[in-house]
């Protein structure tokens, strides 16, 4: 299949494994990767601020949240890029394919305790506290509940499979990905 400006999003809450399968994919298809993420993280070095306390920064400030979309959409615009975020399938309501990766609460504090090497239980209240003030500062800001992934294409519990895995099963839905007409048809277009 012939792609051209293809738009992803890929989201999910921390430790399920976005990052990952980005850059995997950003890697195997030439994509460019934005991700909300640093984007956000950026903006709270740059304030002189830790993670936790830019958070509570940005539930008080919504310009923040609004320039991480901003950027997102923006890039989303170019085309041929993968846009990571919590919001991202939110934010760029055109994607072409919106996935939502997920994992057991356990698993994912696991993954973050050893990606940001920290005790479980510290990793485990940071986790717990970050989602709640998300969640909480994502309905407040644009009326979104997190825990709704009916927009979402393509939704993976990614304690079920090794990240090769998971970066197989996206490929498969982005290598038959019907972009235009309706695949119930049978009938395929190729993509200009």
């Amino acid at each position: 299949m012939k792609m051209k400006r293809l738009v992803i999003t890929v989201s999910g809450l921390a430790g399920s494994g976005t990052t990952t399968l980005c850059r995997n994919l950003a890697k195997y298809y030439g994509f460019k990767h934005v991700y909300a993420g640093l984007i956000f993280r950026q903006m709270a070095e740059e304030m002189g601020m830790s993670l936790p306390e830019f958070q509570e920064y940005a539930e008080l400030h919504p310009e923040v949240d609004r320039e991480v979309d901003r950027r997102q959409v923006e890039a989303a615009k170019e085309g041929n890029v993968i846009i990571e975020g919590r919001l991202a399938g939110w934010m760029v309501k055109e994607a072409d394919l919106k996935i939502w990766l997920d994992a057991p609460l356990r698993v994912r504090v696991e993954r973050v305790a050893r990606r940001e090497k920290k005790p479980y239980d510290i990793a485990f209240m940071e986790t717990v506290e970050r989602e709640k003030q998300n969640k909480k500062r994502y309905l407040n800001l644009y009326s979104i509940d997190i825990d709704d992934l009916s927009i979402y294409n393509l939704v993976i519990d990614t304690s079920k499979w090794y990240p090769d895995g998971v970066f197989e099963i996206v490929k498969a839905a982005i290598d038959h990905l019907v972009l235009d007409g309706d695949a119930g048809t049978g009938k395929k277009k190729e993509v200009e």
